[in-house]
């Protein structure tokens, strides 16, 4: 009976046809691999100016200035994409991005407003304990990470400061992970957030992302005083805003002829005393003290 049922389910091997010749292999269709959509890569900003990159490797809806919770070394924080770059250019950052796990929702951007309003409380306990301890350090800013797997403590200090003994006791009284960060003046000031000697919100805490390097000669491009109250911002440093019209400056006075130069004007023959590069042009100093705005032609 077995033999007789496998004699039926076996086909005979099809013979030659003399017309036809032999029997062609069946067909095969090839295989169409269909290659993977490389993961878009966002810009993620946190608390403080915070920057990472980040890769979405299930295509989620995020739009710009989304809400967004992340995958971080241990456990989740919570940011906000703030730009999205292709795979092509993801490649060029040296950090290789960790994935986006979900856009925020509602209780999940509840619960983060919480963890800020208790922030201030945990600042206030860490600088208590700087103070009893008599460390030599500025607590600056507290973060929690959004599932309280970790809490940053930001400081400023002018030397090296020994507080190994504080985060221990800072973990026994918050049961989580401790850092202790400590920052520049520019970056005490960004987080501090305040108001500009223009009287518009500091530059750094409104919309600059990076800090460029600002030097004395920016000014002195400008005509501008070297006093330190007029070009020195909240941090104490130099103004970021001398670097804004910098390069304009640097080009435009090329056109003008040095200060220390003798020039010809209605009045008699001077001295370039200044160049105005806004109003194109040159203060000149009379041999008789007075001074005459001359126009650069």
């Amino acid at each position: 009976m077995e033999d007789e049922e496998l004699h039926q389910d076996t086909q005979p091997d099809p013979k030659p046809d003399p017309l036809l010749g032999a029997p062609s292999e069946p067909q095969v269709e090839p295989r169409v691999v269909v290659p993977a959509l490389p993961s878009p890569v966002y810009l993620v900003e946190f608390k403080g100016a915070r920057k990472e990159y980040y890769r979405d490797p299930y295509n989620l809806p995020i739009a710009i200035g989304d809400a967004i919770i992340v995958q971080v070394e241990r456990g989740e924080d919570f940011g906000r994409a703030i730009l999205k770059f292709s795979s092509e250019r993801a490649k060029d950052t040296r950090v290789k991005p960790l994935p986006i796990i979900r856009v925020a929702s509602t209780p999940d951007i509840a619960h983060d407003s919480e963890n800020h309003t208790n922030e201030w409380e945990a600042r206030q306990t860490c600088r208590r304990m700087v103070e009893e301890r008599g460390l030599e350090m500025k607590v600056v800013d507290a973060e929690w990470q959004f599932d309280r797997n970790k809490m940053t403590f930001y400081f400023t200090a002018d030397k090296r400061v020994d507080f190994r003994a504080l985060v221990k006791d800072l973990a026994g009284i918050f049961k989580t992970r401790i850092e202790l960060r400590q920052i520049g003046a520019r970056d005490e000031a960004r987080r501090t957030g305040g108001v500009g000697i223009c009287g518009y919100e500091q530059c750094c805490t409104l919309f600059l992302k990076e800090f460029e390097p600002i030097t004395t000669q920016m000014a002195r491009d400008q005509s501008l005083s070297l006093n330190p109250s007029k070009i020195s911002g909240n941090c104490g440093r130099l103004l970021c805003c001398l670097r804004y019209e910098s390069g304009y400056y640097k080009e435009a006075t090329k056109l003008f002829p040095n200060v220390g130069l003798p020039w010809e004007t209605e009045e008699g023959k001077g001295t370039i005393e200044s160049i105005q590069v806004l109003r194109e042009q040159v203060t000149v100093r009379l041999p008789d003290g007075r001074t005459s705005k001359v126009p650069l032609d």
